[in-house]
């Protein structure tokens, strides 16, 4: 059964759900753009006999508190922080990573400041390296050079139906496989009042990632954690190449290539709970439960 709580991190009420058992190894799932933590329910429905399994939302996404961005800083610094904090107050010292898009960046840092808590590591289309960066980002990349000349473009094709609808199912050839649900309710949540100035903050942050790519690649080859890549080939965003550049910095990788798009648990959640399981069984030695 999943539980929805709050915890309050810094003054904010950060939510999150939860499930399994608390003596059971550790899943902490970190969600991406411009999603939440329900993005992982059916990871939380199917893993749930023999992990614990914790699903924050950042400040400023789902059911968390969204601060005025005059008051608290969109970045991804300041909101790693906040997950760093939410893990203190539930007590999670030792867990499993599971990262995808906006969750690798967060993740990371994590990662790099307590290297002794990550037992493991499982990256879903999130980017650790150049090789992700498709020519998506080329624009992208001229909002960060010249901020002022390229921000209304940007938010015209970052809050736009289509483009919303484009992360979802990106040049998957069966897009009737897609519940047009998930798409329309982040683009209710992309307009509500404040999102655009938050989402653009934390975007425009988004090239302190970029440069911290090579600190992250050090910390995977220095510390060589089991690591379970399962990508999305059909994402827009990022490339299918970033799947192997993965096993460049860990050549012990588990690296599965998905026929699914950037939320690839949308049409193949059975198969990536069952590589996920298999993995960490394998991995932590657990149980693998039902």
């Amino acid at each position: 059964m999943t539980t929805y709580r709050t915890v309050e991190v810094e003054g904010i009420e950060i939510f999150y759900r939860e499930a399994g058992p608390a003596s059971a190894p550790t899943i902490l799932f970190l969600h991406g753009f411009p999603s939440s933590s329900r993005m992982w329910e059916p990871l939380l429905t199917r893993l749930g006999d023999a992990f614990h399994l914790v699903a924050p939302d950042y400040p400023g996404f789902g059911h968390s508190d969204t601060p005025d961005p005059a008051v608290f800083a969109y970045t991804f610094d300041r909101l790693a922080e906040i997950i760093d904090g939410f893990a203190g107050k539930l007590g999670l010292t030792r867990y499993v990573l599971f990262l995808q898009d906006y969750g690798g960046p967060i993740g990371f840092r994590l990662a790099l400041s307590h290297p002794d808590r990550v037992q493991a590591l499982i990256v879903q289309n999130a980017v650790a390296h150049e090789d992700g960066l498709g020519p998506l980002w080329e624009t992208r990349r001229k909002f960060w050079a010249h901020r002022s000349e390229h921000e209304t473009a940007l938010r015209e094709n970052f809050f736009s139906p289509a483009a919303t609808r484009l992360r979802h199912v990106g040049t998957s050839p069966t897009p009737e496989n897609y519940d047009p649900d998930h798409w329309s309710d982040e683009l209710a949540f992309l307009r509500r009042p404040g999102q655009a100035d938050i989402q653009t903050d934390l975007f425009f942050d988004y090239q302190t990632n970029v440069a911290s790519y090579p600190a992250w690649q050090e910390w995977l080859r220095a510390q060589q954690p089991p690591l379970l890549v399962t990508w999305g080939r059909y994402d827009p965003s990022f490339a299918a190449a970033e799947a192997a550049a993965y096993k460049r910095d860990v050549p012990s990788a588990e690296v599965h290539l998905l026929d699914a798009g950037h939320f690839a648990l949308e049409e193949h959640a059975d198969q990536i709970a069952d590589l996920t399981r298999t993995f960490l069984v394998k991995k932590l030695g657990c149980s693998p439960g039902a």
